[in-house]
């Protein structure tokens, strides 16, 4: 069958309505596309114990889904060969010049080694530029603690308490990486430094270049930073 069968789109809010009954999150809206064919499931409300139900066209934080939009717009600079892949970054970004990398991600922040190379774009699209999340075992870890210090760590962002985008790039070039550029994947920071490297590019907000050059094109409407 070319189209969508009901009775498997149908098992599609089936899952949605087991989600929601059992607490596990307010609402949901689901959509499944085949040549041409759409169906919208929406499910539950939303806010946890009541309120307004889910709809179709309920605007919802994206959250980790910005990583992915990013990485878009990095892409769209590099086929205009305003990047390339494999360059350093430190032309854009030299906070990020000249890294000394940590012995021990557990040691103390003066036990260093020079990076063996510049971190480059392809090391902050594939989180592998040498500093990102850890989970903090053991507690107290240097790094980590450095790192929530200047706010420059991951988890939950706060708006009102981010520093700007240059002060987030000066404290994070007053830390060792945690590992060598192309070592491990560690992620959420190369996300951000990303950001950042768009802005001073382009020369003007993030906000802007992903509304003019990803959102307007695709139709994207209600796709930003704030409502």
């Amino acid at each position: 069958m070319v189209g969508l069968s009901a009775t498997r789109v149908g098992r599609v809010r089936d899952v949605l309505a087991r989600h929601v009954d059992r607490g596990a999150l307010p609402g949901a809206v689901a959509v499944v596309s085949r040549h041409g064919d759409t169906h919208i499931e929406a499910v539950g409300t939303m806010e946890l114990g009541g309120g307004a139900p889910i709809r179709a066209e309920t605007i919802f934080r994206i959250a980790s889904m910005t990583k992915p939009v990013v990485a878009v717009a990095a892409m769209i600079l590099v086929e205009e060969c305003r990047l390339r892949l494999d360059d350093p970054v430190d032309d854009l970004l030299p906070e990020l010049a000249g890294r000394r990398v940590l012995v021990s991600v557990d040691g103390p922040l003066a036990d260093t080694v020079p990076a063996a190379r510049p971190i480059t774009l392809r090391d902050l699209l594939t989180f592998r530029l040498g500093f990102g999340m850890l989970d903090d075992t053991p507690a107290g870890r240097p790094i980590l603690t450095a790192a929530r210090r200047l706010q420059v760590g991951g988890g939950p962002p706060h708006p009102a308490t981010m520093p700007d985008p240059d002060t987030f790039l000066r404290g994070l070039g007053e830390l060792p990486l945690m590992y060598q550029p192309g070592e491990r994947w560690l992620y959420h920071t190369g996300s951000d430094v990303l950001g950042v490297l768009i802005e001073r590019l382009t020369g003007g907000p993030l906000d802007a270049f992903l509304a003019e050059r990803v959102f307007g094109p695709l139709g994207m409407v209600d796709t930003g930073f704030s409502v």
